[in-house]
């Protein structure tokens, strides 16, 4: 079964982060197979465009994720206007690097806040739904950072990495209620992620030849990053419509050597220290 036929039509999104980035893509990519996108965004006049080009069928909702009433409020409002929800994708989320010394605590505070905090707040507002219509799925957008780390990204990675554990607790747990979890980690795409939003911790001097060389690579990189927003949106709703939907799905070639890379290592120090790590039973 193909995009776009009876089968996918009338879904329900709730999108948060919708008005730029992978929230924009999801959201058109959803629109343009039928389906109603209800747009989580701190400014609902930043998708008028998006509303002006598919009228009746995209809603916004004034949603800041660390803002709990918010996020209930959000839900709330989708439930009583649009019946249900059928896809929840927490893609809201910001970059931010810095060494681990040079990170605050506000600094990785704010991270964790954004980046797990208000993902999980909005997956338990949900899940009441989607447990009782026994169907759903919940897309949360990590980051291939969300499965390995490098210098720099310590509390960006600490965030994504955090929603991916629970992510991946959370798929065991509702999928005998009919619920499905799709874990998407992609790579750098032509996003606002390296541009001025881009958060950069205070510099120490002694970090600068493993740190800067992240910052500069950034900074460079901002509107030349290999990946087309558009072609992720087209490959999570082909995603979702796998028979057997994956549990992750990695985006980019970037993100895809990443990840083998680091499974590779840790496969590696498995094998390296495996006579330690069997020699520490309780002898009879």
């Amino acid at each position: 079964m193909t995009i776009g036929q009876n089968a996918t039509q009338g879904r329900r999104w709730l999108i948060t982060g919708a008005n730029s980035g992978f929230g924009a893509a999801f959201a058109r990519a959803a629109l343009a197979v039928g389906d109603t996108v209800i747009a989580g965004v701190r400014r609902p006049e930043s998708i008028a465009a998006l509303m002006a080009e598919f009228p009746g069928r995209i809603t916004p909702v004034r949603l800041d994720v660390t803002d709990a009433e918010q996020c209930a409020q959000a839900v709330k409002s989708t439930i009583e206007e649009h019946g249900r929800i059928d896809v929840l994708v927490n893609n809201a989320g910001y970059g931010v690097v810095g060494a681990v010394e040079e990170t605050t605590e506000d600094e990785l505070r704010g991270a964790m806040e954004v980046m797990f905090f208000g993902a999980m707040r909005l997956t338990r507002l949900v899940l009441p739904h989607l447990r009782a219509q026994r169907s759903g799925t919940i897309v949360q957008v990590t980051s291939m950072g969300g499965m390995l780390s490098f210098p720099g990204v310590g509390a960006y990675s600490a965030a994504k990495g955090a929603l991916e554990l629970a992510s991946e607790a959370l798929a065991g747990e509702v999928a005998p209620l009919g619920i499905k979890v799709l874990i998407v980690e992609p790579g750098a795409f032509r996003t606002e992620f390296a541009g001025p939003a881009l958060q950069s911790a205070n510099v120490i001097e002694d970090y600068r030849p493993t740190v800067d060389v992240l910052r500069a690579a950034l900074s460079g990189s901002h509107g030349q990053q290999p990946g087309d927003p558009a072609k992720a949106a087209a490959a999570l709703l082909a995603a979702l419509e796998l028979p057997e939907p994956p549990l992750r799905l990695a985006l980019g070639e970037d993100a895809v050597t990443a990840i083998r890379g680091k499974l590779a290592a840790v496969g590696a120090d498995l094998d390296a220290t495996a006579e330690l790590s069997l020699s520490t039973a309780i002898d009879d």
